[in-house]
């Protein structure tokens, strides 16, 4: 069964936090781990909503804090002001190109950025917990 590692990471979270399973809860987390992009919480409202058609946006959003919470999701405020968010639980870091136009974000897995991104913060003094890299400019598509 697809998912089934990111079902029980969600189900242990929602038992300790003494909330009760629902459905709805399920569907939410399979459309957004089937989706392969950053989404918004519109997006994955209207995908949602062709499955569950009562579904609300608070679902969406009480949901979306939920699989935040289990590390399911990771959130992403960008510089224009939309949140979108991306799978994160057993999934490789990585950093991000965004199109300042359109919006498209493009992953970018480097060795040679993380070195670097470690050296600075040793000659500064700082011990790396965690970091986020988004380099904003215009894509090819949007410049032709």
């Amino acid at each position: 069964m697809p998912f089934e590692k990111e079902r029980e990471v969600l189900s242990g979270h929602i038992r300790n936090k003494n909330l009760k399973h629902s459905e709805q809860r399920q569907i939410i987390l399979e459309v957004f781990l089937e989706t392969e992009k950053h989404l918004t919480a519109e997006e994955l409202y209207l995908t949602v909503k062709k499955k569950v058609p009562s579904i609300g946006y608070a679902t969406i959003y009480r949901t979306l804090k939920l699989l935040i919470e289990a590390g399911l999701c990771r959130e992403m405020q960008v510089e224009n002001g939309v949140t979108r968010y991306e799978h994160h639980y057993n999934h490789e870091h990585h950093d991000h190109l965004v199109c300042t136009k359109c919006g498209k974000f493009v992953e970018i897995f480097s060795p040679d950025i993380e070195k670097l991104q470690e050296k600075i913060a040793k000659k500064n003094g700082f011990v790396l917990e965690r970091h986020r890299l988004e380099l904003y400019g215009v894509c090819g598509a949007c410049r032709r």
